[in-house]
């Protein structure tokens, strides 16, 4: 079992320090996943992929009542997050455009 993994269980068992460990295994991969979904979108586009990492890993450990069966669905579950973040930030951001 990996060390993610075996973390993630901590968290799941309600360990709340585990998930202070589980950054720094986590953070390259995550980043470079914030990377490509950053890619697809617009330049002038004022959010970072440090910041969505960020948005997305307190949305992940944040409440502590999510669980996760393997890594894989961890990162599937990061993916997912940071795709939501995403469109919020794009409809903020219409909808300050559209007055309102």
């Amino acid at each position: 079992m990996s060390d993610v993994t075996q973390i993630l269980s901590k968290i799941a068992q309600g360990d709340s320090s585990a998930s202070e460990d589980l950054l720094p295994l986590v953070y390259e991969e995550l980043r470079q996943l914030a990377a490509s979904r950053m890619a697809g979108e617009r330049a002038d586009h004022t959010l970072q992929a440090t910041a969505l990492v960020h948005e997305a890993y307190l949305r992940l450990v944040g409440n502590g009542s999510l669980t996760w069966e393997n890594r894989g669905h961890f990162f599937a579950a990061a993916a997912e997050a940071m795709r939501r973040i995403l469109i919020e930030n794009a409809r903020s951001k219409a909808r300050l455009r559209n007055g309102g």
